[in-house]
């Protein structure tokens, strides 16, 4: 639930911060780097993949829909010259993201970047994952964590093989983060969720974002993995899909064009100065930040890890 210390400040601050520093220009050259990108079919995630296929990585561009993505990949080609490979991946359902594990390593013993990137903002409420999970919790936390711990084999391989002996999970979060802490009775449909608003319900996940990137560096920084979360600040994208007209109209005045929204998710993944930041929050645009005190509480973070294990091996036996 919120708290008085809910970070008003930086959230104002964050909508309008100063001109980046950091241009995708300057990240090297990503020749042999085998990245995915979740969501990589549009708005930020596109943006991502375009960059990261114009520095020469090789990258799969993980997404629910193949019409979709086989559209964005055609644009993507007439970009850059270059080709992005589809891997289907429903974040919505534990048994689509571990076929998509599968798949991709069976295609891949290494794995060198992975954009935890693909989002759902204030949908429905009636929207639930395969399992029963809050649609934006499903697939922000229970979604993409899932997905991080089946390709942890293919991350701690990729440490082998990487120039400068790291892998990097770099996971989109949002100011939304500053909103709200973890209320557990409302990971799942129930009495407690229908009280809740779908805004308190996105933020909630996006602190949990937060959380459980600083537990991957926690947990697997002393083996070369680099986990680190962001605000990517207010972009223009179809995140804002749900957006009731009104609130859409007022958001437009702070929102940044979508090629602002990839540069801190491209700066963390590829720059050698994000090495330093394992466990870190980026705020707009590749600048150091911190999310609320209660993201960095690693007793919450280790109770939330457990939650994590507990219910995807629960689904696992059924």
């Amino acid at each position: 639930m919120p708290s008085k210390n809910s970070g008003i400040r930086p959230v104002l601050a964050q909508a309008f911060p100063p001109k980046p520093k950091f241009k995708v220009e300057q990240i090297p050259d990503l020749t042999g780097r085998v990245v995915i990108v979740t969501g990589g079919n549009s708005g930020l995630g596109y943006e991502t993949v375009k960059v990261l296929l114009q520095h020469n990585a090789k990258v799969y561009l993980a997404a629910r829909s193949e019409e979709k993505a086989s559209a964005a990949i055609a644009s993507l080609k007439q970009e850059t010259g270059k080709d992005a490979i589809f891997l289907a991946l429903d974040l919505s359902s534990l048994a689509s993201i571990k076929k998509a594990a599968q798949e991709f390593l069976s295609r891949e013993p290494q794995l060198h970047n992975l954009f935890n990137n693909a989002g759902v903002m204030w949908p429905p409420k009636e929207m639930l994952t395969e399992e029963g999970y809050d649609l934006q919790w499903g697939i922000h936390v229970v979604g993409h964590w899932y997905f991080t711990e089946l390709l942890m084999p293919a991350l701690l391989a990729g440490v082998e093989t990487s120039p400068d002996r790291h892998a990097r999970v770099v996971t989109t979060s949002s100011s939304a983060a500053y909103s709200q802490t973890i209320n557990w009775d409302t990971l799942k449909d129930g009495p407690a969720r229908k009280k809740q608003s779908t805004e308190n319900l996105y933020g909630q996940s996006k602190f949990g974002n937060v959380v459980i990137a600083r537990q991957v560096a926690k947990r697997y920084g002393d083996k070369g993995i680099i986990s680190i979360s962001l605000n990517p600040g207010n972009i223009e994208s179809n995140l804002t899909r749900y957006a009731p007209a009104p609130v859409l109209a007022i958001m437009l005045v702070f929102l940044h064009p979508t090629p602002y929204g990839a540069l801190t998710q491209l700066f963390a993944g590829t720059m050698p100065e994000a090495l330093d930041y394992n466990g870190e929050f980026l705020i707009p645009f590749a600048r150091l930040g911190k999310c609320r005190p209660e993201a960095y509480d690693d007793e919450l973070g280790e109770r939330l890890w457990t939650w994590l294990e507990d219910e995807v091996h629960a689904h696992a036996a059924d």
